[in-house]
């Protein structure tokens, strides 16, 4: 599986830690940034790993910032993108089980990196369940999606 990660500042050391270890496990990465510790803007890097993952260049994504809250809005203003903040490997699988999740936000400064790191492997070993009960519900997400207000 390809997976596509960015992050911000405050969620570098993780995604450092996190992309080496999913090339370490077979997955192919594609890393959006930021590449320093310097301040950057959550926003910019939420955009690069949803249009990435529009664009095919991966499968899933993952996003990391302080909180997991900045980046998990602003990938969600991108259609098509269903981003989740998990802070537990129960929320992780069954956001993509039940609601077909593909970018996980997780926020540095909330995780300590074990659990961190669980929850990721949680995320990207679940499937969609494709059950009836799930698919008319991203039915009904889709349709908000396309909605003109």
């Amino acid at each position: 599986m390809k997976v596509v990660i960015g992050s911000d500042h405050a969620g570098f050391k993780y995604k450092t830690i996190i992309a080496k270890l999913l090339v370490e496990n077979g997955y192919e990465v594609v890393d959006k940034g930021t590449f320093t510790e310097q301040a950057s803007d959550y926003p910019d890097h939420a955009a690069d790993v949803a249009l990435a993952l529009l664009n095919r260049e991966g499968e899933r994504g993952i996003l990391i910032c302080g909180s997991s809250v900045g980046v998990s809005i602003a990938a969600n203003k991108f259609k098509g993108i269903r981003a989740g903040v998990c802070h537990d490997t129960y929320s992780a699988h069954q956001s993509v089980e039940h609601d077909d999740v593909n970018v996980l936000c997780l926020g540095e400064r909330v995780l300590g990196i074990e659990l961190a790191k669980e929850i990721v492997f949680a995320f990207l070993r679940a499937s969609f369940t494709n059950e009836e009960r799930h698919v008319k519900r991203l039915e009904k997400i889709r349709a908000i999606e396309n909605r003109d207000l």
